[in-house]
């Protein structure tokens, strides 16, 4: 059975494997481990990773609370173990920890052009939100 739990930092070189197989890497920032180590220390619950009996990473999801809104990043399962309900799973696991922390309403961000992801997604019940654009600035 694969377990989900939150990540700790001796996962992060697995977990950045991972997306580097599995994860839509388009338009994206670079992943850094210093970055992901930060997210881990600040918010201990914020990265869920799922786990093979063997130790091996196999998916992920981020799911992030600022205390106002609700927000999914680096929905991730390796290719190998697609199509077994474990987007699913981590994305039911997200979903409780963001009700029970006040979230009345969940976002997930999906490049245009995952069509893969745009499909997962809204199988999952999301919906594009057409009136909103993304606005997007480097800084530092």
């Amino acid at each position: 059975m694969i377990e989900l739990r939150p990540a700790v930092i001796s996962d992060v070189p697995a977990l950045i494997g991972l997306w580097e197989v599995a994860a839509e890497n388009d338009s994206r920032p670079a992943d850094s481990q210093a970055k992901v180590e930060a997210l881990i220390a600040r918010d201990p619950d914020a990265c869920t990773i799922a786990v093979t009996p063997e130790g091996r990473v196999v998916g992920s999801l981020i799911s992030g609370w600022d205390g106002w809104r609700a927000h999914l990043y680096r929905l991730a399962v390796h290719p190998d173990i697609r199509r077994r309900g474990l987007a699913r799973r981590l994305l039911a696991h997200a979903e409780d920890r963001l009700v029970a922390l006040g979230a009345s309403r969940v976002d997930a961000m999906v490049l245009e052009d995952n069509e893969l992801g745009q499909s997962l997604w809204k199988s999952l019940g999301y919906e594009p939100q057409e009136d909103w654009r993304r606005w997007v600035r480097p800084v530092g």
